[in-house]
């Protein structure tokens, strides 16, 4: 009997371990952090895997920012950078035509105001990261930093990856953005669509808003996270994203996805581009371990034990 369980011991050890060998990685990053203290110390209170990206010039940056950090959030620096949407500029933000002084004057202004940053990320930007000569003023001044660089891909053909070529900054995309609107329903199929992609790429980052409608969807997403799926730190995926994977020379059409400036009563109407990505191996071995893991001989053995 004592060696029949051990073989059962042992044949739910190596399903777990096929688990977390082929577990997709999920990373949530919250925008737009500093304004809405109430909503944003609800983000605080999910799982600490789930990032945010403060606004430097924000109101609340510096607490929000040691907050999160206190609490186990990776922080990030949400920095303005210029859309092509005529819209006002925030204070501070990046456009191609400032020199490395003063690109390198606002990214130092932006470090003292948001502490414990540990990367940097574009808000708005479709100007900006499509520049690259403005990119790489970006890079080599970031260069200067232990940053990683997030590309909130707010234009299809954004220069972030070339304009790190020659410097330790590393560069990742976002692959969704869970709220261009604010209604349940269509952030939680932005979720699953995350999760999805997730299970085909091996790794996925999704961006949100502090917004209400999001905190309420991510508290009932992330308490029914499905058991292939691992939430991870955007930093966790350094490792599995080369130094440069960009092709020289092929340009994208520009089209732009800017964020939606709540905090200053303004709005852009934007698309996105979405790339049908391949199935993975992972994805598959993944949907066989659910599938074993639902199965009545694993619920069987569960009553054993």
């Amino acid at each position: 009997m004592v060696l029949h369980r051990l073989k059962i011991v042992a044949f739910i050890s190596g399903l777990l371990i096929c688990q977390a060998a082929s577990a997709a990685k999920l990373a949530i990053v919250i925008d737009d952090f500093g304004y809405r203290p109430k909503e944003e110390n609800q983000v605080l209170q999910m799982p600490a895997a789930v990032s945010v990206a403060v606004l430097p010039d924000a109101t609340h940056a510096r607490e929000m920012a040691i907050k999160a950090h206190q609490t186990g959030h990776e922080v990030l620096i949400h920095l303005p950078m210029a859309p092509l949407s005529k819209q006002p500029l925030e204070k501070n933000t990046l456009t191609p035509e400032m020199s490395s002084a003063e690109i390198t004057r606002i990214i130092q202004l932006a470090v003292s105001h948001v502490p414990y940053a540990v990367g940097l990320n574009n808000h708005m930007g479709s100007k900006m990261t499509s520049s690259l000569p403005g990119m790489i003023k970006v890079m080599q001044v970031l260069n200067h930093y232990n940053f990683y660089f997030l590309d909130s891909m707010t234009i299809g053909n954004s220069q972030s990856v070339n304009a790190a070529q020659g410097t330790s900054v590393r560069v990742l995309k976002r692959k969704v953005f869970l709220d261009d609107t604010q209604n349940d329903a269509d952030i939680r199929k932005q979720f699953l669509r995350a999760v999805n992609l997730a299970r085909r790429n091996g790794s996925a980052i999704a961006i949100g808003h502090p917004h209400p409608a999001t905190v309420r969807v991510l508290q009932q997403m992330l308490a029914d996270l499905p058991a292939d799926i691992t939430l991870v730190r955007p930093s966790q995926l350094l490792n599995d994203t080369p130094h440069s994977s960009a092709s020289h020379g092929v340009k994208k059409p520009a089209v732009t996805r800017e964020n939606t400036v709540t905090h200053a009563g303004l709005t852009a109407q934007c698309r996105t581009l979405h790339a049908p990505s391949p199935l993975l191996p992972s994805a598959g071995i993944a949907m066989i371990y659910t599938s074993i893991k639902n199965s009545q001989f694993i619920q069987d053995i569960k009553s054993i034990f």
